[in-house]
């Protein structure tokens, strides 16, 4: 590559899409936060909806990295950026699923359906189906709740800094994360769960508020995080070549 900027690219586009990727995947999996904390599972009420607790997906793990990367490129390489990888992760993890699904359709071999666990037998090809055999209308749902979470992440983040100025990193970050991700956490679950499985939309609305409250604290815990990176990046780059990127991005995105 011929410059910093490229590299930087580079490497925070690779960053973006494995995280997203791998969040997609291992999201499959949901575990309570309480009981992994240790502590007394919560006990919310939302829309007539009781004993609700912080039970989430795993992806929780990897999306606020995906967030953080998507206010490092939208810094510094304005929307264009952000939309173009976004667009490439979405069309990499509808790959990634097709593949998955037909590696569901395999014949497996005999000598690895059965393992023996200290759980008892487990029949690896059910359990191989049973983690990556999501809905289609969860696949459907997740895609079209990251697609919109992140388009609309951009438009904020730029509509935010328009009216605050170049210096409040925080505003702009933590400001477009809080609505993009209102908006993820109820799309997803809408298509999902409301369109795909016939839940009551209470529920849905529910579940969606326990989700955002905990992805709201998330966000606002990483934003120190958006400094820490915005200079070693800084630093990388040099403050001329930082200061041009970072205005261009601004003017691009106007």
């Amino acid at each position: 590559m011929k410059n910093k900027e490229q590299k930087l690219f580079y490497i925070l586009g690779a960053f973006f899409i494995a995280n997203a990727i791998l969040a997609e995947f291992i999201g499959v999996k949901i575990f309570s936060l309480e009981n992994t904390l240790g502590i007394t599972p919560f006990n919310f009420s939302f829309f007539g909806i009781e004993n609700l607790s912080l039970n989430l997906s795993a992806g929780v793990l990897l999306w606020p990295v995906v967030f953080i990367m998507t206010d490092i490129i939208n810094e510094y390489f304005g929307r264009r950026g952000v939309r173009f990888l976004t667009f490439t992760a979405a069309s990499l993890i509808a790959y990634a699923y097709v593949m998955v699904y037909f590696s569901m359709g395999l014949v497996p071999a005999e000598f690895w359906i059965t393992r023996q666990t200290t759980a008892g037998s487990l029949n690896m090809d059910v359990a191989y189906n049973a983690i990556f055999g999501q809905g289609l209308w969860i696949i459907i749902g997740s895609l079209v709740a990251f697609l919109i979470g992140q388009l609309i992440d951009v438009i904020v983040f730029h509509f935010i800094r328009k009216r605050t100025g170049p210096n409040k990193i925080w505003a702009r970050a933590t400001g477009s994360t809080l609505v993009s991700q209102f908006i993820d956490s109820f799309v997803v679950l809408f298509i999902a769960f409301y369109i795909g499985a016939g839940w009551e939309l209470n529920l849905v609305l529910a579940i969606g508020v326990v989700n955002y409250l905990y992805k709201s604290l998330i966000a606002l815990f990483l934003t120190p995080i958006l400094y820490i990176l915005h200079s070693i990046i800084d630093k990388y780059l040099g403050k001329e070549i930082s200061d041009k990127l970072i205005e261009e991005a601004a003017l691009s995105s106007q």
